[in-house]
């Protein structure tokens, strides 16, 4: 089963119940703390454009970069409405090719959950420290294991709308520290009331903290901070989401370093 293909019809509709105007306010307050306020900044696994497009309201430079076709039509559909001079890619996040670089990257709503493998995640890395500006900033959330062994395992998710309605089943192995989604989804089609049924599979990885700064180091970029989402405290055992903010530091001088 393929993920964000049938989903990407309806994906808006279903995250209706995200802050994402509060998401962008924080995100952009961890920007403008560290100098950016503007110029150049990519995101990665952009999904719909919503974050996207609330960045290039704030003033950034959008680049946007997923691998769903399907989502980055929605995408385009909300620039054409909105006229936001975004540049939209569609590109693996661990293959991803610019023309040069941006001052920062930044990746949400668990899309680095997404990459299972370590080596595929320390290339993801690697990609990013080579298309940042020295000491550029890379800021990105991740779902933890918290969450997905006390909150989301083996429990079911559904929801029924007029617009459409979904199944979501979830199952972590806590020894792979894999989270698995089977979505069930039943859409709309035609004007007789009928519903199609699709089905998709979402795979995320959960990772330690020291994992994630080893993987980071590697790349040749440093953990500055570890956040509990939404805030400036650290990481709690009880933390759902975290933030990180790591920075290019390999092509600064000596002196700069």
């Amino acid at each position: 089963m393929a993920s964000y293909e049938s989903f990407a019809q309806v994906y808006d509709m279903f995250m209706d119940n995200i802050p994402y105007e509060e998401w962008e306010e924080y995100l952009s307050g961890l920007l403008q703390e560290r100098g950016i306020r503007d110029g150049l900044v990519l995101e990665l696994g952009c999904g719909t454009g919503t974050m996207t497009e609330l960045l290039a309201a704030d003033g950034y430079d959008m680049i946007g970069v997923d691998n769903s076709p399907d989502m980055l039509e929605i995408a385009m559909e909300k620039r054409e409405k909105s006229g936001q001079d975004i540049l939209y890619l569609l590109q693996d996040m661990r293959e991803f090719e610019l023309y040069g670089t941006v001052r920062a990257i930044v990746c949400v709503c668990d899309s680095i959950n997404y990459i299972l493998e370590e080596t595929d995640l320390l290339q993801v890395f690697r990609l990013v420290n080579n298309y940042l500006d020295p000491g550029g900033y890379f800021i990105f959330d991740m779902n933890t294991i918290y969450k997905y062994r006390d909150l989301m395992g083996e429990c079911t998710i559904a929801e029924n709308r007029e617009e459409g309605s979904f199944i979501w089943d979830n199952y972590f192995d806590e020894e792979e520290q894999i989270n698995s989604y089977e979505l069930t989804l039943f859409i709309p089609e035609g004007d007789e009331g009928l519903f199609r049924r699709y089905e998709e599979e979402h795979v995320q990885r959960a990772y330690e903290i020291k994992e994630i700064e080893d993987l980071l180091s590697q790349a040749g970029l440093k953990l500055e901070a570890v956040y509990d989402a939404f805030t400036r405290n650290a990481p709690q055992a009880d933390s759902e989401r975290i933030y990180f903010i790591a920075r290019e530091y390999g092509k600064q001088t000596g002196a700069q370093k």
